[in-house]
């Protein structure tokens, strides 16, 4: 067994073109590290919706080099055979480690396939890539990013023609090219002949940010804003200023790309802590600023935070995704309101008030996107498509516009971000939602928490019964099948499913409350918080986590 694992090493080290993963694996195989050995040729990195996500590192189930051309090489073969064998594939990267090494290798390889390449100009937010695509009419992209995941993870992101992220059958089409892929010596691998655009294509996405914004709206919000460490803050400001916003106070600490992401545990501004330095940068100002603004690295998350008996909260972003769309509602906007199965049922409240189309996909903005009409779609991990026609993808940079146009608009009126969400309270219920998540280092505790809950499924939670009890794998409602389960309860909604793209096993939670006047809001809402806690021991004792 230990000769068969060490000669596969041999095999992956002899063309790994990387000299920093050789001398890696060097290491292990000299060593004679059979456990972390068996750990790196347990199979390979999947490719699949998500592209590919894994944590840096030599071999085969590592994001590297290696793992890169392959996927690269077998994204040209699937779209040669689409006919597209002379078309151009623009490819964007954040400034992760690795990054930009994984994107010039894209270009080489598609460049040796026959295809066009386009190399963003520098390290640019995701938004700006999934808007190139359509912009500059590809017929695929793909970024090179790990979104918020930590600073030992990469990952690889592809859309297709329309500016979408793919689904299905596209990523196993894809994966089977790969799969299909010979030994490395045998993918061309020019030195150029591909394309650095230049600014030009920032530029163009700028401009089209104007269209997120309502002609003379007004624009007076001052604000705090973290690119937590990545690359959103120049694009951010550069838009801001466009649209004549007072210039954001950038929090020094995290202004600049750094891989290491040093000042936070996890580059996620859901996380604990990760906001602590913009609640110390704000707490600093005098005036206070009207609202906090994070990105996550590659910018394509927003988080909003607001003042809340004078301590800073964060929004969570069910309670941004409502906050948008009653915006863009009172603004007049006609459209399908979009979200997934995960997001709070309060999108399609103020849907169904305003007359407006309502669907729920399955997680993610692969699905999003694709609803049909889309004019809005949002998911409660901090992603918002607030200009669909500009970019078919979830945008921190135009979701902060939206949401600073929008505290601009309340504060002219004397209101608050909080002020609006009473009144979606008052009008809708109290909407309560939270999450219940483990982050885990061995995936067979995930597996064992969803078959145990299969096998052995709660029929109440929280002290309610459960009326209802899905199992998305089936597929439900017209939903593609999906690792998931749902549980229908009176006042509320629980979903269970893993991440796609972490380590976690992830619980969304929702509690609806009716009210009639304000004065009931604080009951209800402490109703609402009781009944989340009591389904978070619930469910965490059911699927034993």
């Amino acid at each position: 067994m230990h000769a068969d694992l060490i000669a596969r090493a041999r095999a992956w080290l002899a063309e790994d073109p990387d000299p920093e993963t050789r001398e890696e694996l060097a290491r292990l195989i000299a060593d004679e590290d059979h456990t972390e050995l068996a750990d790196r040729f347990a199979g390979t990195l999947r490719f699949g919706t998500a592209g590919l996500r894994g944590e840096l590192g030599a071999g085969p189930t590592r994001m590297n080099r290696s793992v890169v051309i392959r996927a690269a090489a077998g994204l040209a073969a699937y779209l040669r055979k689409r006919g597209h064998g002379d078309g151009l594939v623009v490819i964007g990267y954040d400034a992760r480690h690795k990054s930009a090494d994984f994107a010039r290798d894209t270009a080489a390889v598609v460049t040796g396939a026959g295809l066009r390449a386009a190399l963003l100009p520098r390290p640019l937010p995701t938004p700006v890539l999934a808007f190139a695509v359509r912009h500059l009419g590809a017929v695929a992209g793909v970024e090179v990013t790990a979104s918020h995941n930590p600073p030992r993870d990469n990952g690889y992101k592809v859309y297709l023609g329309d500016g979408s992220q793919i689904v299905p059958p596209a990523d196993s089409d894809i994966a089977a090219e790969i799969d299909a892929v010979p030994a490395l010596d045998f993918v061309p691998r020019p030195d150029t002949g591909w394309d650095v655009l230049d600014d030009d294509v920032l530029h163009a996405y700028l401009a089209r940010t104007d269209a997120v914004l309502a002609p003379n709206s007004p624009r007076t919000a001052r604000t705090v804003y973290t690119p937590m460490h990545g690359v959103g803050k120049d694009t951010l400001l550069s838009a801001f200023a466009r649209a004549g916003f007072p210039p954001p106070r950038v929090v020094a600490e995290q202004a600049e790309p750094d891989p290491d992401f040093p000042t936070v545990a996890f580059p996620n501004p859901e996380e604990p802590g990760a906001m602590d330095l913009a609640f110390a940068t704000a707490r600093a100002l005098t005036p206070a600023p009207d609202l906090i603004i994070a990105n996550d690295p590659d910018a394509d998350r927003c988080a909003v935070a607001v003042q809340d008996g004078g301590e800073w909260r964060t929004l969570r972003g069910d309670e941004v995704g409502s906050l948008l769309a009653a915006h863009l509602v009172a603004r007049g906007a006609r459209g399908t309101f979009a979200e997934s199965i995960v997001s709070s049922s309060l999108l399609g409240s103020i849907a169904r008030e305003a007359g407006l189309p309502h669907v729920e996909t399955l997680t993610g903005f692969k699905w999003i996107a694709r609803a049909d009409g889309l004019r809005y779609g949002y998911e409660e991990a901090l992603g918002y498509c607030v200009d669909p026609d500009g970019v078919r993808d979830k945008d921190g940079i135009t979701a902060a516009l939206l949401v600073t146009e929008l505290a601009s608009v309340l504060k002219r009126d004397g209101r608050t971000l909080l002020d609006l969400l009473d009144d979606l309270a008052v009008t809708h219920g109290v909407h309560a939602t939270d999450q219940l998540s483990v982050r885990v280092r061995d995936l067979s505790v995930i597996a064992d928490a969803m078959r145990r809950l299969r096998e052995e499924p709660p029929t109440r939670l929280a002290g309610l019964p459960i009326t209802e009890a899905e199992d998305l794998a089936r597929g439900t409602g017209g939903l593609p099948p999906t690792d998931g389960l749902r549980y229908t309860l009176d006042g509320a909604r629980v979903i269970v499913r893993p991440s796609g793209t972490e380590p976690k096993l992830k619980c969304y939670l929702e509690v609806v409350v009716p009210v009639a006047t304000r004065g009931e809001l604080a009951d209800a809402r402490a109703r609402a918080a009781d009944v989340l806690e009591a389904l978070k021991r619930d469910l965490a004792s059911a699927a034993g986590i």
